[in-house]
Formats: structure tokens, sequence, C-alpha cells
């Protein structure tokens, strides 16, 4: 990494409330597939590598062979379950271009939950739910209140903090024409007054269910400065969890936890920089709790310093210290398992957000708070 290669294409599909597409969600991937190459300035013939994060269904063979590629040089997938392994998939496609296995690698995630069934839906059966499911905890909105709430206790973290990460959300979304919820405006009072899904998550604190698609183009950086925009580096990336985190039944060594914080020392050693040298971010947020966790693990303050951090506009553009989900995130924009936000967090490196920072030298995504192993990917100026 440290500038090998660079995003060179973002993409997207139209972005619908569940069960909302018009089309398949094979169909919304290969769109949004199509949309990032043409954004690269390329043909689609000159893609021979695809990664995807936890998307099985929309596989390299059935999506090479729609596209009409010649030839597949590489594919891969990266685990995950809420989101957490979106960067990593960017991270994947990086390795495999550094090391000369494919040229030209796109990035996707495609979701279509009127097709397939709903995320925030109960469920039970075996793995991780067998600790859980018996007590009553088997959605992600109970998972991460209980986390949320402990945290919030012992850092006397008050839940007007939770309601600034929605406010900045909703509030960059207005500017945002691709946005779920663009004209859709939320105030303080709405927030608090919205009924309880798992307390302390309110129901503005719980993002929406949606079917879109998104994608990014990976190349090389010789090749990525002769094309059509501005290339946009990746700094480094970082994957990873502490022994222990993750497993089930809430007995983590470090609980509470948003699973980031060895994944963000990676990153910042990898990088060369820290916290304070970012102007813009983008936190995977289904729930507002964990990226209050995420914000503190990542190193932009102490955990007892996330109220005020969040507070008086410090988070939202265009005079916040770190506006972050500028585009609107998994709250404003879509819920695409958060791979919307690595294509904001490109486009605040190229000038083009609707919600653009001045000076943007250095653009964080931070992928699936709450869920492990957590993943985040640094993006830098050429």
């Amino acid at each position: 990494m440290q500038r090998k290669t660079a995003v060179v294409g973002v993409g997207e599909s139209e972005y619908f409330n569940r069960g909302g597409a018009t089309v398949s969600e094979f169909e919304l991937a290969c769109t949004a597939i199509r949309n990032a190459v043409e954004d690269a300035g390329l043909p689609l013939s000159d893609v021979d590598g695809f990664v995807s994060y936890l998307d099985a269904r929309n596989d390299p063979v059935r999506l090479s062979a729609a596209l009409g590629l010649p030839v597949l040089n590489f594919s891969s997938q990266t685990w995950g379950g809420g989101g957490n392994g979106v960067a990593s998939s960017l991270m994947i496609a990086d390795a495999a271009v550094s090391a000369g296995y494919a040229e030209v690698v796109v990035a996707f995630r495609a979701l279509a939950q009127g097709q397939f069934g709903r995320f925030g839906q109960a469920r039970a059966g075996g793995g991780p739910a067998s600790y859980t499911a018996h007590y009553g905890v088997m959605t992600a909105a109970q998972i991460c209140a209980i986390q949320t709430q402990r945290f919030m206790y012992e850092n006397d973290v008050p839940q007007d903090a939770l309601a600034e990460i929605s406010l900045a959300s909703f509030a960059h979304a207005q500017r945002n024409p691709r946005a779920v919820r663009y004209g859709r405006p939320l105030t303080r009072e709405e927030y608090h007054e919205s009924r309880w899904i798992a307390e302390p998550l309110h129901l503005f604190d719980c993002c929406p269910e949606n079917d879109g698609a998104a994608a990014v183009v990976i190349t090389s950086m010789e090749r990525a400065r002769d094309l059509r925009k501005p290339p946009v580096p990746i700094l480094a990336a970082a994957q990873g969890i502490e022994h222990g985190g993750g497993i089930p039944a809430f007995n983590e060594s470090n609980f509470p936890t948003a699973h980031h914080r060895h994944a963000g020392e990676m990153l910042w050693q990898r990088a060369g920089v820290g916290p304070g040298d970012v102007q813009v971010a983008q936190f995977y947020e289904n729930f507002t709790g964990p990226v209050l966790m995420a914000m503190a693990e990542m190193g932009f303050c102490a955990p007892e310093e996330i109220a005020s951090f969040v507070s008086n506009g410090n988070i939202q553009w265009p005079d916040g210290n770190l506006p972050i989900n500028t585009s609107g995130g998994n709250l404003g924009e879509a819920y695409i398992h958060g791979f919307e936000n690595i294509n904001e967090a490109v486009r605040q490196v190229r000038g083009e957000s609707t919600c653009q920072v001045e000076g943007v030298e250095l653009s964080l995504s931070v992928s699936g708070p709450g869920f492990a192993p957590g993943s985040t990917i640094l993006f830098c100026r050429d």
C-alpha cells in the first residue's frame, strides 16, 4: 500500500427504500459497476478482477459473463456481518493490484432487502445466536443497544450525544439528491420524541433498510494518472481485532467495544499520520452508539470526552472540525452496508461532495463499528 494503488472510479445504482427497487439485486450490482468504470474513463473490457463485501449471490462468474469481460484474473470476497469488512474489500483489491494478480479491480456491494430479506428482522438459529436468542436478543439493534448502554454508563454520555450523529447525517443528506432522506430533514425534538427501538436507541438512531449497489475501481498509480479524473491513492488500510474480540455472549475482554481499537492503531502506524491530520471521515452507522465508540477507539478523543467532541456542530459541515458522513451515511443517504461511505470518502478527496470540506488531504472511512473484525481505510490526495 502507501500510494501504490488508487481509486479511479466510483459509481452506484439508484438507492431505494426496501422493496422499492424496480430491478433485481444483480442488475443493481451491474449498474453500479458500469457507472464506476465509466466514471474512471475505462472500457469494461479492462476490468479483470472483482472483490465483493459479503456478496456471494452476485458472483464473479455471473458478473464477468453479464458485463462481457474477456478474461477474469482475480476474484475474492471478505467476511462480515454488519458492514465491518467493507474497507477490507478494498484492502484485498489493493493487494491484488500491488502484487500483479490483476490490473483493474472492481470492489462492490449490492443488496436488495426487498428481494432477499431484511437485515433488521429478528433471527434465531445456530452460531452466535445460540448464546443470545433464548434471552430475546435476536436483532443487531439489540446487540448494539447493549454495547451502547454500557458505554454511555461508564463514560457519562448523554442521550443527546447519540442525537448528534443522527442530526449530522440527516443534515448532510438534505444536500445530496441521491439520498433516500433527501427532502426529509430531522429536528432534535423529532429525534427525542421518536419511539424506542432498543434502549438507548430511538427510531432515528437506526438506519433504514434499503436496496441498491455501490462500486469503486482500483488500479495502479502509474495507470491511474493517465485516466479521466484525478486518482485518489490508498494511503493505508487495516483490518483486525484484539484477542477475543467479537466473541458472542458479550464476554469480550474489552467490552463494550466497537472492535476498532486494534485496526485504528494499525492504520495510523501504517499511514504515518494521526487522527488529528484527518479533515473528513465517514463512519458506518447502522446505529449511532457504535459510532461514538469507534470515534474514541480510532483515537479522535478519549471515551469520556466523546459527548463534547460531537456537540456544538463539531461533526457537521461546513464549520465542524471533523465533519462526518457528509453524504448522509447509512442513516441519511442509504444503507448499502456502508459501501456508499467509501464512495463519499473518495469524492471528498476529488472535491466532488455535496458537502465538500475545504482542502481535503486525508479522507477516512471506518467500516462497521459494532461488528468484528473491524476495518478502516485512509485515502489521500495524489
